[in-house]
């Protein structure tokens, strides 16, 4: 069972930048796809990022291409999402998970960490 807390969330103004950080409680991490996800009031949850298991590839949501990026330091057990030029649309709790199946599906997830962006 791997345990993976999120950290870095935060009240920011729009066009501010945030950096969240999800460590993991397992190496067996590293094997892993990593994915961040965010939720908003009133809105079901939403896929924002994921990264494979070498760091060498990427894939983004639409609505964060070109101001988020994602990445990992296995050595560390931690996977990052760079946040920039934050728009008050990010308002969200942001979930990191880990761990894909072939059906895209995460076993693992965090508990969550707000993010506000105010206008």
């Amino acid at each position: 069972q791997v345990q993976l807390v999120e950290s870095g969330g935060g009240l920011v103004q729009a066009g501010g930048s945030l950096r969240l950080s999800c460590a993991a409680s397992e190496r067996t991490f590293s094997r892993y796809i990593m994915g961040w996800f965010r939720q908003a009031p009133g809105k079901e949850r939403e896929f924002v990022a994921s990264i494979n298991w070498s760091g060498s590839s990427t894939d983004y949501a639409d609505s964060v291409k070109g101001r988020f990026t994602i990445s990992r330091d296995d050595s560390k057990n931690t996977g990052y999402l760079q946040m920039n030029s934050l728009k008050p649309e990010d308002t969200a709790v942001y979930y990191c998970a880990a761990f894909r199946n072939a059906l895209g599906q995460y076993r693992y997830w965090g508990q969550g960490t707000q993010v506000t962006v105010s206008s």
